[in-house]
């Protein structure tokens, strides 16, 4: 419904400064390369000042979000939960009875947004073999052996029986609390996650393109990074939380995400080193840097960036094609070329 996109209106082109890389400037042409970019955009209150593509790619390119996914999933959450239809506080096992027995239980709807639940299992994006191994068979993005029979995603939920912790302790990234969100949604809804995302969320976003998600061998939605969209739309996603939730998600909820994060929970986890000296939380699927602005972050594996500046009106939105899953000299060099921008206008 063309009536219904939100405009992205052109306004000054911005001159990209050079970046600093540790210790040694960057050209953006650099930084573009190694960052293997495919699409970034630029806006400033509201306006279209940079856009670029690479490899392929174009404005209307959908290109797979990653984990940016997750924050995705994040923002519809609070959607449902402002009309009541899902409840933080209820145990995951309330919407699905099939978790019982599982180390799931007892999990709530918000241990799981918040990655703060004690499941055994171990995010190695190099492992060859174990539980990862045997998650991403079961969605369909790891080809089975010769003699394995097929599984799925559900069915792989109710084979994490142990833990390592306890629920609501430290921010503990698990890729599988976010899948098991989307089957949470479906049962709370009564409705495919997909019908849900594009009837309360995509929609009413106002995006350009249609966007599409992976599923299993069964059909259930691949919530923790199965995502695709165009960066134009990804932008429009940074913008809408710029306006506040823009009247698609509640502004309280986007608040939320940006004050009320837990850093104690984040300075215990294995993610803290990566940004040495930087107050963080994580809210809802979302990253925080406190003390600048805040500035709301969503993150992806292989490159996958959303920045957001609520004071400053600014919105960086980056697709790329990194070769090694956790790039993080890629990801500080996308946000020095965040805030280089920012100090620029």
């Amino acid at each position: 419904d063309l009536s219904a996109l939100r405009p992205l209106p052109q306004g000054p082109t911005l001159e990209i400064p050079d970046v600093d890389s540790g210790g040694s400037p960057i050209s953006y042409a650099e930084l573009c390369r190694a960052t293997h970019t495919d699409g970034l955009v630029v806006l400033h209150d509201g306006k279209l000042i940079h856009e670029h593509y690479a490899n392929g790619m174009d404005a209307f390119s959908p290109h797979i979000c990653m984990s940016v996914s997750k924050s995705m999933l994040g923002l519809l959450a609070g959607i449902l939960v402002d009309r009541g239809i899902l409840d933080l506080q209820a145990k995951a096992e309330a919407y699905v009875p099939e978790l019982v027995g599982t180390a799931f239980e007892g999990a709530t709807v918000r241990d799981l947004l918040d990655m703060r639940t004690g499941i055994t299992f171990s995010e190695d994006y190099l492992a060859t073999s174990g539980p990862i191994i045997d998650y991403r068979k079961a969605t369909n993005w790891n080809p089975l052996e010769p003699g394995e029979t097929p599984s799925d995603l559900r069915s792989f939920f109710l084979t994490l029986t142990e833990k390592d912790g306890p629920h609501g302790g430290i921010f503990d990234y698990k890729s599988p609390c976010t899948d098991l969100l989307g089957w949470i949604i479906e049962r709370a809804t009564r409705k495919p996650y997909q019908t849900v995302f594009s009837d309360l969320f995509w929609k009413p976003l106002g995006a350009e393109t249609p966007a599409y998600i992976t599923v299993d061998r069964l059909g259930a939605p691949r919530c923790a990074g199965g995502i695709c969209m165009t960066t134009r739309d990804l932008a429009r996603v940074g913008q809408m939380m710029v306006e506040d939730g823009a009247g698609v998600v509640p502004a309280s909820w986007v608040d939320d995400i940006a004050r009320n994060g837990d850093p104690e929970a984040w300075n215990a986890s294995t993610f803290a080193p990566e940004f040495p000296g930087i107050p963080m939380h994580y809210r809802s699927k979302w990253y925080v840097l406190r003390d600048a602005g805040p500035v709301l972050m969503c993150l992806g594996i292989h490159g996958q960036n959303l920045f957001i500046d609520r004071e400053a009106g600014l919105v960086l939105a980056k697709h790329s094609s990194s070769p090694d899953p956790l790039d993080t000299s890629g990801e500080r060099l996308t946000l020095r070329l965040f805030e280089a921008i920012r100090a620029g206008l």
